[in-house]
């Protein structure tokens, strides 16, 4: 006998089935996502401009509350659940601040600790407070800025997703929307995390900590990196590493080079290999991987280049069973052309970790104070 569909994992393959799942959404026009709750609004940040159009006519759902206004050092909390299911989409937009500024967090059923913690622009790929077009299964940010990720998020009792202002002066407006279903979780689903880090400068010859300290049982599933280089000349011949599970010294994984590990080859420059181009890094945005965002102030290979990159593991997640820490090495060329050495770089690295993992989460680092995120 066939078994019934939870509606979760839904794809091109699946989404022929038929479900008993409850397809709901939070917005500002329905802060609950309550079932026949929508567009009840009366007041909100559109409300002057629906005057003359709201209930009182006897007209309903005139765009009285597309958007929330936050206000400086505010936490709002954008969507709380009870129940069963996972949080299929999330879109958002915001104006007036700076996206270092506005910290997503996330909770899942009920534990102290978030699940989630990131700067919104690094959390949807675009860590350099500027837009850039991405076109990848998990996220997807389109013109003009509008963030869109697709990891499918499953919780068992409860749900709560909040933004931060931690700008003291600015008050910010979000419009958003939380898509979710209501649903039996499987026994071996495991839950969303994601964490923000930001090393700058590099120390000398140290390796940069893209996560460490993660304990339980699961899968690292992406790396979202902003990295802006403080020298002169090529700067991604570092290794990214997997320690999983007990490694020590030596990881279980460890890649070839920074480009490499991004999907990409040589330099990510076309010209590099082919003599018909020219040399230039390329922007380049694809399902699994991109580098959607090159920041070029002076000339290719020039000082203060800053570069944004994805990588998913959608189809090749690293599976740990008891706990994982992720690293890069930060390495560039000397000089010299008679001393072929590797450089050792010290640069403002930015990064994203994605991973799904059993309970409880291990706590993770304070986030640093909002002058150390600043970008200049």
């Amino acid at each position: 006998m066939p078994t019934s569909f939870n509606g979760l994992g839904v794809s091109l393959s699946t989404l022929y089935r038929l479900s008993d799942a409850q397809t709901r959404s939070i917005s500002p026009e329905n802060f609950s996502g309550e079932k026949g709750k929508g567009g009840m609004a009366v007041e909100g940040t559109g409300a002057v401009h629906a005057r003359g159009l709201g209930q009182d006519g006897g007209v309903q759902g005139w765009k009285v509350s597309p958007s929330i206004r936050i206000e400086p050092g505010e936490t709002r909390v954008l969507g709380e659940i009870r129940g069963s299911g996972a949080i299929q989409q999330i879109w958002l937009t915001s104006a007036n601040l700076r996206w270092r500024d506005l910290i997503l967090r996330i909770w899942w059923d009920d534990q102290e600790q978030p699940s989630v913690v990131s700067p919104l622009g690094d959390f949807f790929c675009c860590g350099w407070n500027q837009y850039a077009q991405v076109s990848s299964l998990a996220v997807c940010v389109n013109p003009g800025r509008a963030f869109n990720c697709y990891w499918e998020m499953p919780f068992r009792k409860a749900a709560r997703i909040e933004i931060e202002n931690r700008d003291p002066e600015n008050f910010g407006i979000i419009y958003y929307q939380i898509n979710y279903t209501l649903t039996d979780v499987p026994e071996d689903a495991a839950y969303f995390h994601a964490q923000f880090r930001r090393t700058n400068p590099l120390p000398f010859k140290a390796d940069y900590t893209i996560v460490d300290g993660i304990e339980g049982r699961g899968h690292y599933v992406g790396t979202y990196m902003a990295w802006g280089v403080n020298s002169s000349g090529w700067w991604g011949e570092g290794e990214i590493k997997f320690f999983m599970d007990g490694d020590k010294a030596f990881p279980t994984i460890c890649g070839t080079g920074t480009e490499d590990y991004f999907c990409g080859a040589y330099n990510f420059d076309g010209g590099n290999v082919d003599d018909t181009m020219p040399s230039r890094y390329r922007e380049f945005t694809t399902p699994y991987s991109g580098l959607p965002q090159v920041l070029r102030p002076d000339g290719t290979y020039r000082s203060q280049q800053r570069f944004g990159m994805y990588r998913w593991h959608l189809t090749d997640p690293v599976r740990f069973a008891s706990d994982l820490r992720v690293t890069i090495q930060a390495l560039g060329w000397r000089t010299e052309k008679t001393d072929r050495r590797y450089l050792p770089l010290q640069d403002d690295i930015a990064s994203v970790a994605f991973w799904y993992q059993t309970l409880p989460t291990a706590p993770f680092p304070e986030l640093p104070h909002r002058d150390y995120l600043e970008i200049v």
